[in-house]
């Protein structure tokens, strides 16, 4: 009682000539419409073009082709009568006993489907005249989305409640036809109109899974900026479109249950823009700022600074200059270089004959002479200069 497979496979040549009349999906229909009623086409049994206010109603014998990407539902009183998502030409014949209600064996669809199928369909023998609709199995792309104002999450790399506002947009795939139809379409789309589109500013539905997608967008950003796995970096995002709508789908069915109640999945997304608040960005320059000095990049930083700071002491002071530097540098831990320069800076020191100045009585000579020899391995000062640093430490 329902439907029987006319073809498999693509319809075209010479099975189209055959079929002068059937339903089938809308002529140029957006990619992002998500639920749209079948239309008559052909030339109506040779009576003139079939364009009549009859779209979407099929009765016994009506012929209907369902093409690559598209799942179709008949209904009656608001109940699943029959589902196909297996491409090819179908006969609706409500009296036949040996007719199924379901084709669907092709993988585009949840496994979940035919759970959904006993529970939400028809119950009695379906009358001559359904309803046909046509769901797409596609991928619904460029659903765009901005957060009105800052959202705030912990983030592990600036070890911070960070805020930021985010634009972007995100693809989805309806995985659950009859789930989508029975617990999500409005009633106002299940009958001959407008169709169902995710990107009509008009469809307060669509507009629902939007808000839903903001509110969830806080808990991904915490989840995936602390995953080690992900590095901890925010930037990763939008490189990883793939791997952030995974974790964006995570949260929206933790909170929404799009997947188990909707039949509808997140399948990438693109961050368009991440525009931090003001102290997250201050915050954000800190940090990278102390990354850029982290390790062996801190070294040789620390030994550029160290090598200009004794030229200039040199010009200015002579040895005293220098030898200032090197009680000062013993607080700084500069004696503690672990990589030197690759090319040694040229000294500006003074001759050796130049006057030092007095090394306080608190600091220690060999500590003194340490951080100097030190300075004169790292090839920072001249032997010249070291000799005399030494002369005037040690009194001689």
């Amino acid at each position: 009682m329902g439907l029987f497979a006319a073809a498999a496979g693509a319809i075209g040549g010479t099975f189209a000539d055959q079929w002068k009349d059937f339903y089938t999906v809308p002529e140029g229909v957006r990619p992002t419409v998500a639920l749209v009623a079948a239309v008559p086409r052909g030339t109506n049994t040779g009576r003139g073009s079939n364009t009549r206010a009859s779209e979407g109603v099929i009765t016994n014998g009506s012929r209907i082709v369902v093409p690559e990407g598209y799942g179709l539902l008949l209904m009656q009183e608001g109940a699943i009568t029959g589902f196909a998502t297996d491409p090819g030409g179908y006969v609706w014949d409500s009296e036949a006993q040996d007719s199924q209600s379901v084709f669907s064996s092709d993988g585009l669809v949840d496994p979940i489907v035919t759970t959904s199928w006993e529970r939400f369909k028809f119950g009695g023998r379906p009358q001559s005249q359904q309803r046909a609709f046509f769901v797409s199995l596609k991928e619904l792309a460029n659903n765009r989305f901005g957060t009105p104002s800052e959202i705030y999450w912990d983030d592990a790399y600036l070890g911070a409640q960070v805020g930021a506002m985010v634009r972007g947009s995100y693809s989805m795939r309806i995985v659950d036809p009859i789930l989508f139809v029975k617990n999500f379409v409005p009633a106002t789309y299940l009958q001959p109109g407008p169709a169902f589109d995710f990107t009509d500013l008009r469809n307060d539905a669509a507009a629902q899974l939007f808000n839903e997608v903001i509110g969830s967008l806080a808990q991904a950003f915490a989840v995936y900026t602390n995953d080690p796995d992900k590095g901890n970096r925010m930037a990763r995002i939008q490189q990883d479109s793939v791997g952030f709508a995974r974790t964006l789908a995570a949260a929206v069915e933790s909170s929404y249950h799009w997947r188990a109640e909707r039949g509808l999945q997140i399948v990438s997304t693109a961050i368009v823009s991440v525009e931090y608040d003001e102290s997250s960005r201050e915050l954000l320059r800190t940090v990278q700022r102390a990354d850029a000095l982290h390790g062996a990049r801190g070294n040789a930083n620390l030994q550029a600074s160290v090598a200009q700071g004794i030229q200039s002491a040199g010009a200015e002071s002579g040895a005293a200059g220098i030898l200032g530097l090197g009680i000062a540098g013993g607080a700084l831990g500069v004696g503690s270089l672990q990589q030197p320069v690759t090319e040694p800076a040229a000294s500006t020191a003074p001759e050796p004959g130049a006057s030092p100045a007095a090394v306080p009585a608190t600091e220690d000579p060999m500590v003194t002479l340490q951080r100097f020899k030190a300075m004169l391995e790292a090839d920072l000062i001249t032997q010249a200069d070291y000799d005399a640093a030494k002369a005037k430490v040690l009194g001689l």
